[in-house]
């Protein structure tokens, strides 16, 4: 059904903007707590008292936000916390739920995923819906697809302002062995399951992808040369 949105005839007003969205966000955490269902009925409802702007703009930072999530190292993170690894749909899915913790975990989580060691997992890590929330509510209220109507131009210089807020960890952006995660994630892998489970256990990365493997190649480049600037700083202040 198409409602018919009778709200302020001024966008700018209408429009939200990044503290709005990490608003709402914290707003379902708070009342909805891990019933991610209710939490998805409550924001889009929201988003439609609010007027097709509002749930286009939302549907636009929600992707942008998990665009700027697409990091290897993330990635890792996520299979570490799922313990039976995690694939393409999966980590998705386990962006849109990294994002519904709220602004301050997953800024966190960018600057040093190992700070996921803190936070309590619960629906397998993966909110799916909250990423058509924006959709839903704009196809309630146009009878059209917010990811046709979106502007990406504009989408483009929204995922760059918002990037400005974001650290990346050193090394975020590459995959790694299950043998040298510990050393990376040590809090992490210490909360599911140990370091010597990670000694033994399969690689969930694809080898026979070119790009994969040099990324391997350059993620224990990077952790090499990092132990041995640690080792040569301790040595230095003896």
């Amino acid at each position: 059904m198409t409602i018919e949105y009778k709200g302020a005839r001024n966008t700018d007003i209408a429009k939200i903007d990044k503290d709005d969205f990490w608003a709402l966000i914290a707003q379902a955490k708070a009342q909805y707590g891990q019933d991610m269902d209710a939490a998805e009925i409550w924001l889009t409802d929201e988003l439609v008292k609010r007027g097709p702007v509002a749930a286009q703009s939302f549907h636009d930072i929600m992707h942008a936000y998990t665009d700027l999530a697409d990091r290897y190292g993330l990635w890792d993170a996520a299979s570490i916390i799922k313990e039976y690894g995690c694939g393409d749909d999966g980590f998705l899915d386990f962006r849109s739920w990294l994002i519904a913790q709220g602004k301050e975990v997953y800024l966190a989580a960018l600057k040093d995923p190992d700070s996921l060691a803190e936070v309590e997992p619960y629906g397998d890590c993966r909110f799916e819906r909250l990423a058509y929330v924006g959709d839903y509510a704009y196809e309630r209220l146009t009878g059209r697809s917010a990811y046709d109507d979106t502007d990406r131009t504009a989408f483009d210089e929204l995922k760059c302002e918002l990037s400005k807020e974001v650290t990346y960890k050193n090394g975020i952006l590459h995959p790694r062995e299950p043998q040298d995660l510990p050393a990376f994630f040590p809090k992490l892998c210490a909360r599911y399951g140990g370091p010597d489970q990670f000694r033994v256990q399969e690689s969930t990365w694809n080898h026979d992808l070119h790009e994969i493997q040099k990324l391997l190649n350059s993620g224990k480049l990077h952790d090499r040369n990092k132990a041995a600037k640690k080792k040569k700083q301790r040595g230095e202040s003896r």
